[in-house]
C-alpha cells in the first residue's frame, strides 16, 4: 500500500512546488513591471502630485492657469489641464475671462468660503 501512493505523493509535492515557483516568479516579474512603469510616467505622475501641492494650499482654493503653468513649466497648455483633471482639479472662468482650477474635494470649502464673504 506504501508503494501505490509514493509515486501520487510525488506528483502532488512536484505540482505544489512547481505552483509555489511559478508564482515567485510571475510576482517578482509583476513587481519589476510595475516599478518600469512607474519610472516611465515617473514626469506625468511627479506632474499631478505638483498639482495637488498648488491646489491643496492652506489658504487659496483656486489658482490660475497662469500659476500653474508658471510652476508646472514643461508641459503645453492641453497637456497641463490633462495633468490637472487627473489630479482631480475642475476648471472654472472667472468674470474677467481668466482660467481658474479648484481640486473637487475642496469643493465644500469653496462653497462655505463663498457664503461667508457674501454674508459679511
Amino acid at each position: 500500500m506504501e508503494w501505490e501512493l509514493s509515486p501520487a505523493l510525488a506528483a502532488f509535492l512536484g505540482t505544489i512546488l512547481g505552483g509555489a515557483i511559478s508564482y515567485l516568479l510571475n510576482s517578482q516579474l509583476h513587481r519589476h513591471q510595475l516599478a518600469a512603469l512607474r519610472e516611465q510616467n515617473k514626469a506625468d505622475y511627479m506632474a499631478e502630485e505638483t498639482a495637488k501641492h498648488f491646489l491643496n494650499h492652506r489658504s487659496y482654493t483656486d489658482r490660475s492657469f497662469d500659476t500653474l503653468k508658471k510652476h508646472l513649466g514643461g508641459f503645453d497648455d492641453e497637456e497641463l489641464r490633462k495633468i490637472l483633471v487627473r489630479a482631480g482639479a475642475i476648471r472654472t472662468y472667472r468674470d474677467d475671462g481668466g482660467e481658474w482650477w479648484r481640486l473637487l474635494s475642496r469643493m465644500d470649502e469653496y462653497i462655505q468660503n463663498k457664503t461667508q464673504r457674501q454674508t459679511v
